[in-house]
């Protein structure tokens, strides 16, 4: 087998939308309007806490694929203002969050136990709140959410390898800031984290056997396997994780900001930010490259993210290991792309009723164990009005709902 990035090719059903003149469709995306209908046509659970489960239309695999995302978009009119990062979350939030993607995880585990036969993950992103509005987008753009996704070994093997310089492909080394001009500094970093349950990996340990990726990321294999997901502590630690790079990523674009700043006011460990990133004597020369960068060129300026935009994801390998793994996130960088997998979205209606109906039904099945754990409460969207897969809505002519 040929190692390299997959580009992989999922069929989708033409998506009939209907976006008020005058509109932008990006603009239509972050409206609550879209939202609403996400939820009444596409949606599978909600809770109290504000966690949306919807089917993802415009989704990765054809064999598994959900969302979760914090729809605040009622309550929060200003698309700047809403939750986009987990350390924004309440603490009951927070916890109900790990709990739902524990039982998703772990359903997943159960209905594909053998590594060599797919690759099990789920990411959460944040698409940070000064990402430009002209830019492409999903619906939950700025809001967190995590993505649940099942790639079968066939569709990886039969996937022909993917161009290694695609600009998606921003995690490979070829684009990414972080990796490309920092890596040292920034595995240095991470490396003083307190942490007992997730035991750092050696360098490109953790790639896959299909793909080699990741590429350069930090990674952390999960001590004591998947049996982790119910304890507590393994969450604190993925906390943790998320919270050494919130630190690296604001003191670098402190410094790229404005010169000589000190260290910011909401970092978590500002001894290791003052001992590890602003004595370091590369970082402060690549901040000053991209100052320089921004104030001559105003494309790579509208480019640039000055929140923390990430992905985090858990990942089963083709060793059977749980594997955490974290990067910046990057314009057209979906979850999938950090692991080497393209995902080309193709029209064809006769492919995408072939496999929605079992699709939507592994969803159901999902959803019965989330609401047995009291994490929600089920939407009758049309194509499952009656908790089981009817295909009902494919006969209503209606606004999209959004991927």
């Amino acid at each position: 087998m040929n190692v390299g990035p997959r580009e992989v090719i999922t069929p989708r059903r033409k998506i009939p939308m209907k976006i008020p003149e005058g509109m932008s469709s990006v603009e239509f995306f972050n409206s609550s309007a879209n939202l609403e209908h996400l939820a009444k046509e596409n949606g599978l659970l909600i809770n109290d806490e504000g966690f949306l489960m919807y089917r993802k239309l415009l989704g990765h695999s054809s064999e598994f694929d959900t969302s979760i995302m914090l729809d605040t978009s009622r309550k929060i009119l200003d698309p700047l203002g809403r939750p986009v990062r987990r350390d924004q979350l309440t603490r009951q939030q927070k916890n109900v969050w790990s709990r739902m993607t524990q039982i998703i995880f772990e359903y997943m585990l159960e209905s594909y136990p053998d590594p060599d036969q797919a690759l099990i993950l789920c990411g959460e992103a944040s698409l940070d709140a000064t990402w430009p509005l002209n830019k492409p987008g999903v619906p939950s753009i700025r809001m967190i959410h995590n993505h649940f996704i099942v790639f079968p070994a066939r569709t990886l093997d039969q996937a022909r390898l993917a161009d290694p310089a695609d600009p998606n492909l921003t995690d490979s080394g070829h684009n990414s800031l972080f990796l490309r001009h920092l890596s040292d500094v920034y595995h240095r970093f991470l490396e003083v984290l307190d942490l007992r349950i997730l035991r750092p990996l050696e360098q490109d340990d953790a790639r896959l056997a299909w793909t080699g990726y990741p590429q350069g990321l930090p990674c952390w294999e999960v001590a004591g396997g998947f049996e982790r997901l119910g304890d507590p502590a393994f969450w604190e630690e993925y906390d943790l994780v998320l919270k050494g790079f919130l630190d690296f990523y604001r003191t670098f674009f402190a410094q790229v900001s404005t010169r000589g700043a000190g260290v910011p006011e909401e970092v978590y460990f500002p001894r290791q930010v003052e001992n590890i990133l602003l004595f370091n004597n590369r970082f402060a020369q690549v901040a000053r490259e991209v100052r320089d960068h921004v104030k001559a060129d105003p494309r790579f300026a509208n480019d640039i993210r000055w929140r923390p935009a990430y992905k985090q994801i858990l990942y089963r390998d083709d060793q059977n290991r749980l594997i955490v793994t974290i990067s910046q996130n990057s314009v057209g960088n979906a979850i999938t792309e950090l692991l080497g997998i393209v995902v080309r979205r193709e029209e064809d209606e006769a492919a995408y009723d072939r496999i929605e109906p079992q699709l939507v039904e592994r969803l159901l099945e999902v959803r019965k164990r989330l609401m047995a754990a009291d994490l929600g409460e089920p939407i009758h969207a049309p194509d499952w009005s009656d908790g089981r897969y009817t295909g009902r809505g494919r006969c209503i002519q209606r606004p999209e709902a959004g991927a």
